[in-house]
């Protein structure tokens, strides 16, 4: 990699960091990171890269979900526990439909910066800094909280690394097994109102579970019924701290950033000659790209040529953000130009970013059926083109939570004050989250079986 280093990025324009009162203090939380052990590991790195390399040849399924933005104050052992088994629930579901291997990569463990529309916020004729999530700054609305402090850089890593440890411990201490996965699925079938649609394929797995101990492959003679593996993905958002994290591995000599398995870029911060892309180039991590509805075909061949010149497969997942509306009308010709150049990408469907609209309290939501509409149409399009639809992006949570609208339980604009708790955006919660599931399930049945 020529003309690159982990701090090369500071010579480029950069967009979305916040301003620091004390550069002297800045740099002193970073050089504290720099001698901190790393959160993830080299050879996690890899193992994922190799599973993204399988979906990316139509070989498996990505399924990345998580909070939109992790928060200092609500976390705790029971919301890490609840977000890690509405995913597993996700990936049974998934994996039997699809008949193929379900990535699973939590948005967990360091989703902690975000992106923001503007620099401040105005309330009652007072404006302040925007809140960039809990890395920066506070939520609460006041000039104390919205100053952007270094020191919440320590408390991130802190708060990645005891949630690494737990969801590490979920993963391999009997919490993922299969057995208990589906219960879980049962549970939610038994209490949904749209029983009969999920329960022909709950009862299905269940005869697969029951087919398999009659063979002998149970939790006892077979460690992939007991446990699972998990990894985790945010945002490079904050450069500062990604730069931080990022180690020479002793094996390779090859520069990962540490911080997380995978990282992504943002639709705001994916300019070819600026920062984060200047970052991302080097380090050997798995990388995401944010897709909106006014990318050129154009762009995205330069942001691969940039990010992936040696067209490595499981290098580059594309999560497209276009909206219900907008998804079949502007995904088609980036599809076509991709595939005729021969490049080597996982797509994947981000279907809330480009749905999200203002309920008439003012709160921010996103229609249940808006979403399930732009995943249908994301199999669809690729249908068509004779490409592999072989991902899902969701913000999500394990909560009982009345941030999103519809689904079966039918919330309404009504219902978003009862229990709307997320820092940032709305988030799916886990009975909207299982219903979206065995909804895709079908459209993943006929993706991988060559179907519309």
């Amino acid at each position: 990699m020529t003309n690159w280093n982990s701090r090369s990025w500071r010579e480029k324009p950069i967009l979305q960091q916040p301003d620091y009162a004390s550069p002297t203090e800045l740099q002193a939380v970073e050089q504290q990171l720099k001698q901190f052990p790393p959160l993830v590991f080299a050879e996690e790195i890899r193992a994922l890269r190799k599973n993204l390399a399988a979906v990316s040849q139509g070989k498996g399924f990505l399924l990345q979900g998580g909070d939109c933005a992790e928060s200092f104050a609500d976390f705790n052992a029971p919301k890490i526990r609840d977000t890690f088994k509405v995913i597993l629930q996700m990936a049974i579901v998934m994996t039997f439909a699809g008949s193929c291997p379900v990535t699973k990569v939590a948005r967990m463990a360091g989703q902690y910066a975000k992106p923001r529309s503007s620099g401040t916020e105005t309330i009652d004729g007072v404006e302040l800094p925007i809140y960039r999530g809990d890395i920066i700054n506070g939520s609460d609305f006041n000039s104390a909280a919205r100053q952007p402090d270094p020191q919440r850089m320590i408390q991130a890593y802190h708060h990645s690394a005891a949630t690494l440890n737990l969801l590490r411990a979920f993963a391999q201490g009997g919490l993922a097994d299969l057995h208990k996965v589906h219960k879980w699925n049962m549970s939610f079938v038994a209490a949904n109102p749209l029983k009969e649609k999920y329960l022909e394929v709950a009862e299905q797995i269940q005869s697969a579970l029951q087919f398999m101990e009659v063979l002998g492959i149970n939790s006892d003679t077979n460690a992939t019924i007991h446990e699972t593996q998990l990894f985790t993905s945010h945002e490079a958002l904050l450069l500062s701290y990604e730069e931080a994290l990022t180690r020479i591995d002793t094996l390779t000599g090859l520069p990962y950033d540490c911080s997380a398995h995978m990282v992504w870029i943002g639709e705001r911060t994916r300019q070819p000659d600026h920062a984060h892309v200047e970052f991302m180039r080097g380090i050997h991590n798995p990388l995401g790209v944010k897709i909106g509805p006014t990318t050129e075909p154009d762009d995205v061949i330069r942001l691969l040529d940039i990010l992936n010149p040696l067209n490595e497969p499981g290098r580059m997942t594309l999560i497209t953000r276009m909206g219900a509306n907008n998804l079949a009308d502007n995904l088609p010709r980036i599809l076509r130009r991709v595939k005729a150049e021969g490049r080597h990408v996982v797509w994947s469907s981000d279907p809330m970013h480009g749905n999200t609209v203002k309920a008439e309290n003012g709160l921010k939501t996103r229609n249940f059926d808006a979403i399930h509409t732009e995943l249908r149409e994301f199999f669809a399009v690729h249908h068509a083109e004779g490409t592999y639809p072989g991902g899902v992006h969701l913000e999500m949570t394990g909560e009982d939570v009345t941030e999103c609208t519809g689904g079966a339980y039918q919330i309404s604009e009504h219902d978003l004050t009862q229990r709307y708790k997320t820092q940032c955006d709305p988030r799916l919660n886990a009975d909207q989250v299982l219903e979206l599931a065995f909804l895709v399930a079908d459209s993943l049945r006929d993706a991988r079986n060559g179907r519309g």
